[in-house]
C-alpha cells in the first residue's frame, strides 16, 4: 500500500502545540479534539493489533485509527458507501453540475458565523434550483438534488461553495409522469445568480434581525443593525458567480469527486510536499470556476504547482 512520506499528522507534531499557544481564544476546543486525534492515528496510543503470516510467520503490528472524519487517513470505506449510495440514486438521464459560491465579504461574515450562514448557503442553492425547475419557462417540474457543502479553495484560503448535481428533468406537478428538460435548462447566467443573490441575502437578514448572527475582532461593527444592513446593500450590488455545465465524464465523476471530500479534511496527505521548522509546501491546482487568487504571500502561481506557507 502506498503511504505518503509527509502527512498532515506530522504537520501537527511539530507545530500544533505552537499553533494552538500562537491561536489560544480562537481554537475551539471540537477543533482542538480534531488535531489531538490526526495526531495519534494509527499510532501506538491507539492501540493496535499483531497479524501474523500462517506461511512465512512473518509478522506486523497494525495500530488502530482514530476514526475521526477529519482525518486524512480514515473515513475511507464511509466514503466509499456514500458514493455508492448517491450512485444507486443516479437517473438514465442528463445531469448538471452546479457550483454556488460566495462573495469574499459574505465569507468573512460565514467565517464567524459557520453553522449558520453555511445552512443558509445550502437552503439558498436548494430553493434556486428548485424554484427555476417548477417555473414551466424551464422545466414546470419538482427536481432533486444532492449538494455537498465545500469551505476551503485549493490553496487553503476559506472559500464556502456548494457543489449540486442535478437530473436534467423532474416529477410532474401531478406527480404522474416525467418531464425531460428542455435545451439551456440550468445553463449559466444572471437568473441563477440573480435568485441565489436574493434568496440568500433575504434570509440572512432574517438571521440578524433573530439575534442568530454575531461579529467580532475586524467584523464587529457589523453587530450595529444600521452597518449590517449598509453591509449586505453593498455586497447585493456586486456580481454573484453561479458556475453550471454538464459534468465532465458523467455524474459518476463528480459524485466520486464529491466523495473525496465528504468525510475527509481540507487537505489530502499526496498533496504534501515539504515541511521544515517554519513552513509547509502542498501541491494545488487552480479551481477553473473560483476566480478567488492564491494568498497574497504566494503570488500567481501556474497550475499544479507548489505553494510555501509559514506554519504560524
Amino acid at each position: 500500500m502506498f503511504r505518503p512520506k509527509l502527512e498532515v499528522a506530522d504537520i501537527f507534531r511539530l507545530h500544533g502545540e505552537a499553533w494552538r499557544t500562537a491561536n489560544a481564544g480562537h481554537v475551539s476546543l471540537t477543533q482542538r479534539r480534531v488535531m489531538t486525534a490526526v495526531e495519534i492515528c494509527r499510532t501506538a496510543e491507539l492501540g493496535g493489533h499483531v497479524e501474523r503470516c500462517e506461511d512465512c510467520a512473518h509478522t506486523r503490528i497494525s495500530y488502530n485509527s482514530c476514526r475521526n472524519r477529519h482525518c486524512p487517513k480514515c473515513q475511507w470505506r464511509t466514503a466509499q458507501k456514500w458514493l455508492a449510495a448517491r450512485e444507486a440514486e443516479l437517473l438514465p438521464v442528463p445531469y448538471f453540475h452546479l457550483v454556488f459560491r460566495l462573495p469574499a465579504a459574505i465569507g468573512a461574515i460565514a467565517y464567524q458565523n459557520k453553522a449558520q450562514v453555511y445552512a443558509l448557503l445550502l437552503k439558498a442553492a436548494a430553493e434556486t434550483l428548485t424554484t427555476i425547475a417548477a417555473d414551466r419557462k424551464h422545466l414546470g417540474a419538482k427536481i432533486g438534488v444532492t449538494a455537498v457543502l465545500h469551505t476551503w479553495g485549493q490553496q487553503l484560503q476559506h472559500h464556502p461553495h456548494v457543489h449540486c448535481i442535478v437530473p436534467g428533468g423532474g416529477i410532474s406537478p401531478d406527480g404522474k409522469f416525467w418531464v425531460a428538460c428542455k435545451p439551456g435548462f440550468l445553463r449559466p447566467g444572471c437568473l441563477l445568480s440573480d435568485l441565489f443573490r436574493r434568496l440568500f441575502l433575504e434570509s440572512l437578514a432574517a438571521a440578524f434581525d433573530a439575534g442568530e448572527l454575531q461579529f467580532c475582532t475586524e467584523l464587529v461593527g457589523l453587530n450595529d443593525p444600521k452597518a449590517f444592513a449598509a453591509a449586505l446593500a453593498l455586497v447585493s450590488a456586486t456580481e454573484w458567480v453561479v458556475y453550471a455545465k454538464k459534468p465532465f465524464g458523467g455524474p459518476k465523476q463528480v459524485l466520486a469527486y464529491l466523495a473525496r471530500y465528504t468525510h475527509r479534511v481540507a487537505i489530502a496527505n499526496s498533496r504534501l510536499v515539504d515541511l521544515d521548522e517554519t513552513h509547509v509546501s502542498f501541491r494545488w491546482k487552480k479551481d477553473h470556476h473560483s476566480s478567488l487568487p492564491p494568498p497574497r504571500t504566494a503570488g500567481w502561481l501556474p497550475a499544479h504547482s507548489s505553494l510555501r506557507l509559514p506554519c504560524q
